[in-house]
């Protein structure tokens, strides 16, 4: 289930999209915006801090008053949930025995007066586990309230869903990122993302450091290295940026893109994946230089609207940030 939520929506709990974890009852022993870290939680056996053992995710002390924790977590965007993931990972014995979320939809921050509506009702969580959710949610949010009974820790929410883009407001000729994950745009695979997540490539702003990327191992065999991203509306592209700002003795040599308007949503992924081998090219081979944003237009095929777009690497290495800009079409044009 999580890896069908992964290609079809995106973690609008994300902190590199924006997520904020705003309030906690408690977070005495872990804090709260680990919640909400993008990179799979780690454990490190020797690491322990004033409070006590470190760990990666968000951990509240052994309640010993009525009630139970939660944490307020303001989404990157507001949009429509379709899943959670609720990730208790490396808490043993310290997790809670049940979770519970709710949301709501407010312009600022949640005030006392503001009303909550169940997502997910309350639901066991065991040790050391991944817990995914389908959830029927018809409303816009802009914020979620994660419940644990009575207290302790969990490493990551993910709430996966739509980002609330009115498409119908877009003048036809305007030129947006249609790739931007808060677009709707997101990374459905890849070849590897040794060092780096393949959705950072698509987030807002320019990257932070070297680990705000996608980076792939070494390649010590034959082939080279790709990733598919879904727009978050077909289009006609005008203008690709592939930036490869931080990296410098690991950058791509070269790069191509291949693209297709996909109409058949019921393509599973390893479907997806092997058909793009065929896709038609839009850009062929182009050289890449270290630390440096790539901008191309001129060197852009056109093959029509596209929604699909599988950006290949030659043969391995990191890239920044991929912002593919164009007009909204549709693939019956």
């Amino acid at each position: 289930m999580i890896k069908q939520f992964k290609q079809d929506f995106i973690n609008l709990a994300s902190a590199n999209l924006g997520a904020i974890a705003l309030y906690a009852t408690d977070d005495f022993f872990a804090a709260k915006e680990r919640l909400l870290h993008d990179k799979e939680p780690v454990f490190i056996e020797d690491k322990f801090d004033d409070h006590g053992k470190w760990m990666d995710g968000w951990e509240s002390r052994r309640k010993r008053t009525p009630g139970h924790d939660y944490c307020i977590v303001r989404l990157a965007r507001p949009g429509y949930i379709d899943g959670v993931v609720i990730d208790t990972s490396h808490f043993r014995g310290n997790q809670p025995t049940d979770v519970s979320i709710d949301y709501c939809y407010c312009e600022g921050v949640p005030s006392e007066k503001t009303e909550w509506t169940t997502l997910l009702a309350k639901t066991p969580v065991n040790e050391n586990d991944v817990k995914a959710c389908k959830v029927e949610c018809k409303q816009v949010v802009s914020h979620v309230k994660l419940h644990i009974y009575p207290d302790g820790g969990v490493a990551r929410l993910r709430v996966y869903g739509r980002p609330q883009c009115n498409w119908d407001d877009v003048i036809p000729s305007e030129v947006m990122d249609l790739a931007a994950a808060l677009n709707g745009g997101r990374a459905i695979a890849c070849s590897d993302e040794h060092f780096g997540i393949m959705n950072n490539i698509i987030f807002p702003g320019k990257g932070k450091n070297m680990g705000d990327g996608w980076e792939t191992s070494r390649r010590r065999g034959p082939g080279h290295d790709w990733v598919i991203i879904a727009l978050g509306h077909a289009g006609h592209l005008k203008k690709v940026v592939v930036d490869t700002a931080f990296f410098k003795g690991n950058y791509p040599d070269r790069c191509s893109i291949q693209a297709v308007c996909l109409t058949d949503a019921s393509m599973n992924t390893d479907e997806l994946i092997e058909q793009s081998q065929n896709w038609p090219e839009i850009l062929t081979e182009q050289k890449l230089e270290m630390d440096m944003e790539h901008n191309f237009i001129d060197q852009i095929n056109d093959i029509g609207a596209v929604s699909h777009v599988r950006l290949n690497i030659y043969p391995d290495g990191g890239v920044s940030r991929f912002r593919l800009y164009g007009t909204i079409g549709n693939c019956n044009e």
